[in-house]
């Protein structure tokens, strides 16, 4: 079995009063895709940040290819891509500049401009970024995750705002990149993109760790909470989802007439 390339125990992280994480462990090896879900405010950007170096936690260990990212993160980022949901880039530069200064980062960085054209941008390349479509933009933030050759990478929401073939495009793109032995950490709330590429899954409730294991492992997980009249033997992962996810009320016309 590969040694971990992501290695959390016992993480927890509060912000004043909030306990945002509590008691989480999990792993990462070359070439898995682990997909961590949750419902907003479950602590899956909380857990995220700290293995990007970008908070402390308060206790617990995170390694990234053994290293410390808090102390370390020069050298993790080394071998790291982090695909972020929103991301603010110069006024006015343009695509090709921002890929040649993103590539001025590494010391063997990936061909952007092949890149471009597998993420279908080449033709926007002159374009201002910030004239980029949202589709577009989320691609780019993709393909600036990649410049580093990462072995490990970490993407937040991967194919909100795309089109349902760039979605199945991306989704063939990830599985050729794990092939490479890429260890992949996909933050999502879209299930069937979970269900299409993920290996394992951490499911995160209130900051807690409700389960972290095997995808199919997860129909098992959910069918000990439900009732059995609730069960649904050949559900979705987005319906066994639905069956454990907290409900939230609904919008009713009381509200608006």
């Amino acid at each position: 079995m590969s040694q971990a390339i992501v290695e959390v125990e016992g993480l927890n992280l509060s912000y004043k009063k909030v306990h945002a994480v509590q008691d989480v462990s999990f792993s990462v090896t070359p070439g898995e895709i682990l997909a961590v879900i949750g419902p907003n405010g479950s602590g899956k950007t909380s857990v995220v940040e700290c293995i990007e170096g970008l908070r402390k936690p308060d206790s617990g260990q995170i390694l990234v290819s053994g290293k410390n990212p808090w102390l370390h993160r020069r050298e993790v980022y080394q071998e790291m891509g982090v695909q972020l949901q929103e991301a603010e880039y110069p006024l006015r530069i343009r695509v090709e500049e921002l890929c040649r200064l993103f590539a001025g980062f590494y010391e063997r960085p990936a061909d952007w401009k092949l890149l471009l054209t597998q993420l279908g941008l080449a033709e926007k390349r002159r374009r201002p970024v910030q004239k980029l479509s949202g589709g577009e933009r989320q691609r780019l933030s993709i393909l600036l995750a990649l410049m580093g050759r990462p072995k490990l990478l970490i993407l937040d929401e991967l194919t909100t705002g795309l089109d349902p073939e760039v979605r199945q495009n991306m989704w063939s793109s990830i599985e050729n990149i794990r092939k490479g032995g890429v260890a992949v950490i996909l933050v999502s709330h879209y299930l069937d993109e979970v269900e299409a590429l993920a290996d394992d899954i951490l499911f995160l409730e209130h900051g807690k760790q409700m389960f972290f294991g095997a995808k199919q492992d997860f129909r098992d997980y959910v069918k000990s909470r439900v009732p059995a009249e609730k069960w649904e033997e050949n559900a979705t992962l987005e319906r066994l989802y639905l069956m454990i996810a907290p409900k939230t009320a609904g919008l009713t016309m009381e509200g608006i007439l």
